[in-house]
């Protein structure tokens, strides 16, 4: 790591000892991360997190007392800035819905390789985690199973006029729609990038006023805004 280089700082919170050990040890093998504080529920999380400040919590989801989802809720009512990641055993995609609703920023399964979770945290640190394909192929089934949306669903890639065809009113432009278009199936902003012959960098900006836009603050309620409006192709 570069010296100039700040290290993330991470707050972890998990009732079992062994649950804290095990994120500790994965957090300190990367020099890009440091672990400044521990809870053990979420009522101790809440009351230290504010003076650890950290950039990042790893919350597990079920503990007893307050649980990891009230616990987030509450933590970004007193921080918003702070990202918060859920760690738990469960893949239900309604504990998912739910996490993304209460704030966090996203979702780490605790079977993951450590490699792979390392990769997502440096990605959430500098606000680029992507959406699994797994992920946006699941919410896909979840739409397709249990949501009405209109017949004209398709979005047609390189169509200038892909969110008019279909009657659907956005504050989005042509671009704006074709990079959510690639969010929505789990691209990531270098695959975004190339799909669309732009840069990194401007895929960003692009993504930055897409949420403002539509007053969302993830990737994962993108999707959610794609799906529900027929944006995307769900075939």
């Amino acid at each position: 790591m570069k010296e100039n280089v700040k290290a993330v700082r991470v707050f972890l919170v998990d009732d079992h000892p062994h649950g804290r050990e095990g994120m500790r040890d994965i957090v300190t093998a990367d020099q890009a991360f440091t672990v400044v504080g521990e809870a053990t529920s979420g009522e101790e999380a809440i009351a230290l997190i504010p003076a650890a400040d950290p950039d990042l919590v790893l919350m597990d989801i079920n503990m007893p007392g307050m649980g990891g989802l009230e616990a987030t809720q509450r933590i970004k009512l007193l921080l918003p800035g702070i990202r918060i990641v859920m760690v738990t055993v469960s893949d239900d995609i309604t504990h998912l819905f739910e996490a993304i609703k209460r704030g966090a920023q996203g979702y780490l399964l605790k079977n993951l390789d450590p490699s792979a979770w390392l990769e997502y945290l440096r990605a959430v640190s500098h606000d680029e985690a992507p959406m699994t394909k797994e992920l946006a192929f699941r919410l896909l089934q979840e739409f397709s199973a249990g949501r009405q949306v209109p017949e004209r669903r398709g979005f047609v890639q390189g169509s200038a006029s892909a969110g008019s065809a279909m009657g659907v009113t956005t504050p989005l432009t042509e671009r704006e729609h074709e990079v959510l278009e690639r969010v929505a199936t789990g691209a990531s902003n270098r695959e975004i990038a190339v799909s669309l012959h732009l840069s990194e960098h401007t895929v960003k900006n692009h993504l930055k006023n897409i949420l403002q836009k539509l007053h969302l603050d993830n990737r994962v309620q993108l999707t959610r805004y794609a799906l529900e409006r027929g944006l995307v192709d769900r075939q």
